[in-house]
């Protein structure tokens, strides 16, 4: 049998946009209860009202930068008691800034990428696992990438925290062997999202041509893998999920029309 969502409680991250949004939405679609989280708090009310219209979902708020080491210990102990006991994590806040080479990179551009796709995981792990192991149930889903399987020209950076981010959830599953709880990575090529925006500050000229030619995941496609993954039964582990369009076979090889 299948995992069913229903009345579970999941934390997703970076939830206003793209990827989180949408696994927001098929969460809520099969009947799970939401935590969402995320920096923009007009979009995480609009969401929590359309989620609450459409699906009757219950949900809580919480803006928070998952950068802010302080702020995501404080939102964790704040949860009301209803919201503590956390089926399921989705590590999904992430970005990258620009295309420098190494020698030509900024300093705030690293910084930003480390903080929030390393650092911001393993702030928002640390606070939810224990509960996790305390209960002997649960499932961490991390949002990876094919850049922490294969660098590509200017993406050193970016692939370093990608690459920290598969070595993180191998090592949780190592951690966590003799329990219950359930570790995947999900691990997306091109997904035409605000993320190429991001990564050009908002050059939307600029992001367009990095999916032109091309027919490019979309975040629904995403979000429908890690709802397979945390509905499997509890004694699958899905490791690894790799997904790429049809036209890029990695991340060096790309078919444009």
């Amino acid at each position: 049998m299948s995992y069913s969502l229903s009345n579970k409680i999941a934390l997703v991250t970076g939830v206003t946009s793209g990827i989180g949004l949408a696994t927001a939405k098929v969460f809520a679609a099969a009947g799970a209860r939401l935590i969402l989280v995320a920096r923009r708090k007009e979009r995480l009310d609009e969401l929590a009202d359309e989620l609450k219209r459409e699906h009757k979902t219950a949900t809580h708020v919480v803006e928070l930068d998952v950068r802010d080491h302080g702020a995501v210990e404080r939102a964790i102990a704040a949860l009301p008691s209803e919201w503590r006991e956390i089926d399921i994590l989705v590590n999904n806040a992430g970005l990258s800034r620009g295309l420098d080479k190494l020698w030509q990179g900024k300093l705030e551009d690293w910084e930003e990428m480390i903080d929030t796709n390393v650092k911001g995981l393993l702030y928002m792990t640390r606070q939810v696992l224990p509960g996790m192991v305390e209960r002997n149930r649960g499932h961490v889903v991390n949002l990876g990438s094919t850049a922490g399987h294969q660098v590509y020209p200017g993406g050193n950076v970016y692939c370093a925290t990608k690459f920290a981010e598969r070595a993180l959830s191998d090592s949780m599953k190592a951690d966590l062997l003799g329990t219950a709880v359930r570790v995947t990575s999900v691990d997306p090529g091109m997904v035409e999202t605000e993320f190429s925006e991001v990564r050009f500050r908002g050059d939307r000229e600029k992001a367009a041509t990095v999916y032109k030619g091309l027919a490019p995941l979309k975040p629904e496609d995403v979000a429908d893998a890690v709802l397979w993954a945390v509905t499997r039964p509890a004694h699958v582990n899905v490791g690894t999920i790799v997904m790429t369009p049809t036209d890029q076979a990695s991340s060096l090889l790309i078919h444009r029309r």
